[in-house]
């Protein structure tokens, strides 16, 4: 498929597909792999991607109507979707999308805009489901040696992690912004990167795996901090327990003190804790953060504990600490000197960590490709590429990646982000300027694309893609990557 200009040199040829400019001998393929020179002739690699949304393919339906005439559909929608993906690009930009592909749904004229978007301005945004301390927030995240992002802040039971951007693509050494541009396009494309903090962990990162910290492999995340497990669980330890301590670097939860033991008149037990107390049985910084308990760095709970109250406590008095995810638990009772000694645990308190353990999700990561497509990609929709942007915001225009649903963010320009694990396997590539290649695909009434001023002069029939070799189909499964 050729679908960029070309200009020969002797028995080579020059593709503009990116800025890099390359000249490519016969029978290879240029820098970014995704252009080849075939018998003088600039052709595409990758084929261009359908989606194909049938039954056929595996797609499940979702009754909500026992009778009529229903057929299974939540939304009306075609049955192909023409991506981005293989699709080319619009650089160097005057010239209009690969492809403008009109259609008819429910009696609409739709027209759909794809173009294989080159983004230097583009990153991820990285959630990693643990509890185990990462790194310091701003700490520099290193791939192969070389800075390629930052540790953000830290959210209910993950970290968080910003990747990419155009200082590390643009603004340091080449290899700093070849490292990065291999990170951003490997774990767009939902493979494993092993990433170290300054200052913190090495952390394997893979979209829709589990994280794998200092070489151990994440299980679950916590299901709350401290007080929040408190408050769940506290019914489940009434009268089986004097007092329960859970452990969480964040919010350390105290049964006793904690407004649910209030509630369920259980009485003070003369217990001390370190750190700095919030409210009733809530507690900040009992320990500093790290990968052992409640993702604090203790391997023994009772260091968090001054000695007990002699007014309150009493011998025999019970005790249960436990961590956010219930991975670490123990079972302690007051001797005579009020000093907790760790005994074998109840069956029924058994029963109550592993319910907590039962209450968390599953540890994962989560990747999220974020881009900003303004900029000279517009121009490839229309002359005025101002008014793509304000129909994205005015909701006339969809905007997806890859057949992916979008977050566009408010305010200027059109920046969006997509879960990487609802896109299509091989998504994303790259240019060695450096950038990513990201597909991009705009949505709208045909009528609307007139309107803003598009390229309709070559808006071509979805009819002429479904037999043609420019493209591959793909079946589509919702929620999973085809």
């Amino acid at each position: 498929m050729a679908d960029t200009m070309t200009v020969a040199a002797g028995d080579k040829i020059r593709c503009d597909a990116c800025p890099v400019m390359c000249y490519i001998k016969p029978g290879a393929a240029g820098a970014c792999d995704r252009y080849a020179n075939h018998d003088g002739t600039l052709v595409r690699v990758d084929p261009h991607v359908v989606l194909e949304r049938t039954l056929s393919h595996g797609g499940k339906l979702v009754p909500f109507q026992v009778s009529g005439d229903w057929d299974g559909k939540i939304v009306r929608q075609p049955d192909l979707f023409v991506t981005a993906i293989g699709a080319g690009t619009t650089y160097p930009d005057y010239k209009p999308a690969p492809f403008i592909v009109s259609s008819e749904v429910d009696g609409v004229d739709m027209v759909t805009v794809v173009t294989e978007g080159i983004f230097s301005y583009c990153g991820v945004k990285v959630k990693i489901d643990t509890d185990r301390y990462l790194g310091p927030e701003t700490a520099t995240v290193r791939a192969d040696g070389e800075a390629v992002g930052h540790v953000t802040t830290s959210e209910y039971g993950s970290q968080m992690l910003s990747l990419g951007g155009v200082h590390h693509l643009t603004g340091g050494s080449k290899k700093e912004g070849r490292v990065t541009c291999d990170t951003l396009m490997d774990l767009s494309n939902c493979k494993a990167v092993e990433l170290v903090i300054d200052g913190g962990a090495t952390v394997v990162v893979q979209a829709g795996k589990p994280p794998i910290v200092n070489g151990v492999a994440e299980e679950r995340m916590r299901v709350g901090c401290g007080s929040a497990t408190i408050g769940m669980f506290a019914k489940q330890w009434h009268g089986k327990v004097d007092e329960v301590v859970v452990v969480d670097d964040h919010i350390t939860g105290v049964l006793s003190e904690h407004q649910a033991g209030k509630l369920l008149d259980i009485a003070d037990t003369g217990i001390k804790m370190k750190g700095r107390r919030s409210t009733p049985g809530r507690y900040f910084q009992v320990a500093d953060p790290g990968t052992g308990w409640g993702g604090t760095n203790i391997s023994d709970p009772l260091s968090i504990l001054g000695p007990f109250n002699a007014k309150e406590a009493r011998p025999g008095l019970t005790m249960l600490m436990v961590s956010t995810t219930g991975e670490h638990a123990s079972y302690y009772v007051l001797d005579e000197a009020l000093r907790p000694v760790e005994t074998e645990m109840p069956a029924d308190l058994r029963f109550s960590v592993e319910r907590i353990q039962e209450n968390c999700e599953p540890a994962l990561c989560t990747v999220l490709f974020m881009g900003g497509a303004g900029g000279s990609l517009r121009a490839g929709v229309t002359d005025n590429p101002v008014r793509l942007t304000r129909s994205v915001k005015d909701a006339l225009t969809r905007v997806t990646s890859g057949g992916a649903p979008v977050y566009v963010w408010p305010g200027g320009g059109i920046t969006f982000m997509v879960d990487v694990t609802q896109m299509p396997a091989g998504a994303f590539g790259y240019v060695p300027t450096p950038a990513l290649v990201a597909p991009i695909e705009f949505t709208m009434r045909l009528s609307d694309y007139a309107a803003l001023g598009g390229h309709v002069d070559y808006v071509r029939p979805l009819s002429s893609l479904r037999d043609s070799a420019e493209v591959r189909p793909m079946p589509f499964l919702p929620g999973r990557r085809a």
